[in-house]
């Protein structure tokens, strides 16, 4: 079972900006979102499937705990409730279906997936994809 546990710092990141367009974040909004996640700090617990991942910004920090195989309630990248179901997409990959508790919106998910030294994060809505790479602290 691949080791996801650590403290990770971001090395790149695509498409960010495009992916809160097409969730319908406004341009000034989309300003400060982009900065203030220039420099996440994401700290990742793991006990066999069951994960708990804290992402922490200058303005925002999301705690997420959950069990690969069981839906947890959590909150899309613009904040949105959801349902969500981590499943293995493949032996070192998480892929994460997002379902909104009301109104209507893009279809999102996230992966996190293990490729050598790199946490390779993906967030999409709809066709728009953003990668974010991290590394260990």
């Amino acid at each position: 079972m691949p080791n996801f546990a650590g403290t990770w710092k971001m090395k790149s990141s695509e498409n960010f900006e495009d992916l809160l367009k097409t969730l319908g974040v406004n341009a000034m909004l989309r300003k400060v979102a982009v900065a203030a996640a220039s420099k996440p700090h994401v700290e990742i617990r793991q006990n066999g499937e069951h994960f708990y991942i804290k992402t922490s910004t200058t303005v925002r920090t999301t705690e997420i705990n959950f069990v690969i195989g069981e839906e947890f309630n959590e909150e899309t990248v613009d904040g949105r409730k959801c349902k969500s179901l981590a499943t293995w997409e493949t032996e070192n990959k998480i892929y994460c279906k997002q379902t909104l508790l009301s109104g209507n919106g893009p279809k999102t998910y996230w992966t996190r997936e293990l490729n050598g030294d790199e946490l390779v994060l993906t967030f999409g809505a709809d066709d728009v994809v953003c990668t974010r790479i991290y590394v260990r602290a």
